[in-house]
């Protein structure tokens, strides 16, 4: 412990393509999402978050919202860099410090990253004061999140649902040993029920809709035990150009993202037989672990289920799921230095 220890703050951050959770002292004190709104005659950030996020589809010629995060990884490096920035100085325990504090940081990135865009999250943390910037697997952080010792020599099995990648690890004695990233997850699905409302509707709907849409009433089979009442929608009618309203039901929504899943069940079970077999004789036993927003997907575990024919466990809060593992490496990062990515 030195001197100037208490000038520095520590904080895990789970930087996603939708959303973007920070952790300090062990609270979540920023679940916003990772989208940001930019005045273009002067490049200035106007709003960020939550408030940029009300701004999506309703902007005038003066202002456009981006989301600096494609597919997990940075696609907008000057808009990535501000929102954390931002998102670090809006942390109400640091407000009311003098000056900005050195930080020491965790931050998850997707298993299928390569160099040059793990390179480019770590200057964007060095650039926000990152005294000590450390990287973590986002499948490890989830497993960490859920309960599971890694430590173990026993093999198990994380799916974790993001926005812009779903990642499935099998993990063993604090390492991956096979893995698949694939980007098909949230935006995809988002993407799949507007284009749906287009073919089957003639309706056109916006990104905030569709994901509306997908939260309300999504689901991934087509019987469920309590169903959810069907939804209006509004948008525009493609043939008209009138303002319209339809009503639609979750069983057109699974029929619209009937391929996306196959894709993920396919990238499942590709995983699965990849999985040495010992290792898959620990998953028989203990069974797979669903993480993030996708895994909420109504009926999503036991469609999964049926198809490896294996339990499914959904983690109890999946959305925190991975920053609360990252919460946990940064409180032991001794116990965890063979997980981190220095």
């Amino acid at each position: 412990m030195g001197f100037f220890d208490f000038l520095t703050e520590e904080i895990a951050i789970d930087l996603g393509t939708a959303n973007t959770l920070i952790i300090h002292n062990d609270k979540v004190v920023v679940d916003s999402p990772s989208i940001v709104a930019m005045d273009r005659r002067n490049n200035k950030i106007i709003a960020v978050g939550q408030e940029a996020n009300q701004m999506q589809g309703k902007t005038h010629e003066n202002i456009k919202t981006i989301r600096p995060l494609k597919d997990g990884v940075i696609a907008d490096f000057n808009a990535s860099e501000q929102m954390i920035s931002l998102f670090i100085k809006n942390i109400p325990s640091l407000k009311k410090r003098f000056f900005t504090p050195s930080l020491r940081m965790v931050i998850c990135i997707p298993s299928g990253i390569t160099e040059v865009e793990m390179r480019a999250v770590r200057e964007s943390a060095e650039r926000v004061n990152g005294k000590e910037v450390y990287l973590i697997h986002e499948p490890m952080a989830a497993a960490i999140g859920i309960g599971v010792d890694i430590m173990q020599p026993k093999g198990n099995m994380i799916v974790d649902i993001g926005g812009g990648t779903t990642e499935i690890a099998v993990i063993a004695l604090s390492g991956i040993v096979c893995d698949k990233s694939v980007k098909i997850a949230g935006d995809v699905f988002t993407n799949d029920i507007i284009y749906y409302m287009r073919t089957q509707h003639n309706l056109f709907i916006g990104e905030r809709t569709a994901e509306r849409v997908k939260i309300s009433i999504g689901s991934a089979t087509e019987e469920l035990e309590n169903p959810p009442e069907d939804m209006s929608v509004q948008g525009r009618d493609l043939l008209t150009g009138k303002p319209k309203e339809i009503l639609i039901s979750y069983r057109e929504i699974h029929k619209a993202l009937d391929k996306s899943i196959i894709r993920i069940e396919d990238s499942v079970m590709e995983t699965l037989a990849q999985t040495p077999p010992e290792l898959a004789a620990d998953i028989y036993n203990t069974g797979v672990y669903l993480a993030g927003g996708g895994s909420m997907l109504r009926g999503l575990d036991k469609r999964l289920s049926q198809k490896t024919e294996l339990p499914i466990f959904i983690a109890e809060d999946p959305l925190r799921a991975v920053v609360r593992g990252t919460g946990t490496v940064l409180k032991n990062i001794e116990r965890y230095k063979s997980v981190l990515i220095k």
